[in-house]
């Protein structure tokens, strides 16, 4: 299950019950993750080196889907990392930026089963494989 930031939950907050602005990303930045340790404060451990890099994915009807009536999203297109130049280790979560490197985590979510990425190995998520949703 996915889960936003408090960074995240703040800016909405704001932006609907303050006299903030919350402007929606121009792009967004598939990241994956060794370790989550509190990802609400954004405190994640991100795959670093041998050719990894974020994969960007456009906020848009092309690359995500109409949200259903349970508020929930997916990626509408493969979502693809650059192939990995040396192992990365085992994968454990994923999570959404709004910049390339460094940025906000914006929402974040375990993955069902942890992936192994070895040298050579080009990792992708495809269409509808990433799920996010508002909390009910």
């Amino acid at each position: 299950m996915t889960a936003f930031t408090n960074y995240t939950e703040n800016q909405i907050a704001g932006h609907i019950f303050g006299s903030a602005t919350f402007a929606k990303p121009t792009a967004l930045y598939i990241a994956l993750f060794s370790a989550v340790t509190d990802g609400e404060a954004g405190s994640v451990t991100e795959i670093s080196g041998n050719g990894y890099a974020r994969a960007a994915c456009a906020p848009g009807d092309s690359d995500w889907t109409q949200p259903t009536t349970d508020g929930t999203v997916s990626n509408a297109v493969t979502i693809s990392f650059p192939a990995a130049t040396g192992d990365w280790g085992v994968i454990t979560a994923w999570g959404i930026f709004d910049a390339a490197t460094a940025g906000h985590l914006l929402v974040y979510a375990n993955l069902t089963n942890s992936r192994n990425i070895t040298a050579g190995s080009t990792p992708s998520f495809a269409a509808n494989a990433l799920t996010v949703q508002i909390d009910n």
